[in-house]
């Protein structure tokens, strides 16, 4: 695998790391409030050597629940604020969604959050092996082209990451309005060490106990698109 300038491997990225211009409170949050969220030194530049992070003392030994890409943030504070048991980091490379979910984190008062505000693979690279308890995949990207697939977050190069830093029976939920992102995630996500969970015969529809409508979902019923949710449990390794 070749390598950039600080030693990190190449990795394509795609998608946006930047929109519409910031508001002033906006660059504010992230000025003041983002450094003291970090998880630990996930970067390159910062940890060239990738030693590994203790998410379980980064949240005093509470169990650690992970949110890959989380948009606007409105997910990942409604956990945080509902199970204040545990901790929850959440990677999302999208500086506009980590702005706006700062915001949110000062309007709740959420105090057992973390934020990499980069790639997810990163995260993984120093996170220690089972140090996850739940992980959510919500609304990804979706990449609609046939040969643009590989993209998606359900393919090896993230599942197998993923799956390494997930504890035994840890549960992965994902949530897409696009079937045939449905298709792959039943097809890869099994093939990196999980089992789907079933709760009756139309659980592909039916939203979980504790779940919270996300913009991204409001967006996909007003264009008449059926979201779909898929609970997945980390199988012990052989």
């Amino acid at each position: 695998m070749s390598e950039t300038q600080d030693g990190a491997p190449w990795r394509n990225f795609y998608g946006r790391r930047k929109g519409k211009t910031l508001r002033d409170s906006q660059k504010e949050y992230l000025e003041e409030d983002l450094a003291a969220l970090s998880p630990g030194p996930v970067e390159w530049d910062e940890n060239p050597e990738r030693h590994p992070i203790d998410p379980g003392a980064l949240f005093a030994g509470r169990p650690v629940w992970l949110e890959i890409g989380f948009g606007g943030g409105e997910h990942l504070v409604h956990q945080a604020v509902t199970n204040p048991q545990v901790g929850i980091i959440g990677a999302e490379p999208y500086i506009n969604g980590v702005a706006m979910l700062l915001g949110k984190i000062r309007k709740a008062g959420a105090d057992n959050l973390a934020i990499h505000p980069g790639d997810a693979r990163d995260l993984f690279d120093v996170l220690p092996d089972a140090s996850i308890a739940r992980a959510f995949l919500l609304y990804p990207d979706p990449w609609p082209k046939a040969r643009h697939h590989r993209r998606r977050f359900v393919t090896r190069e993230h599942l197998f990451p993923l799956a390494r830093v997930m504890a035994p029976g840890a549960v992965f939920r994902i949530a897409t309005d696009i079937p045939d992102y449905v298709r792959q995630a039943l097809e890869e996500v099994p093939q990196a060490g999980f089992t789907r969970v079933r709760d009756g015969a139309d659980d592909l529809h039916r939203p979980w106990e504790d779940w919270i409508e996300t913009r991204y979902e409001s967006k996909a019923l007003r264009e008449g698109r059926q979201p779909h949710y898929l609970t997945f449990e980390r199988r012990d390794p052989p």
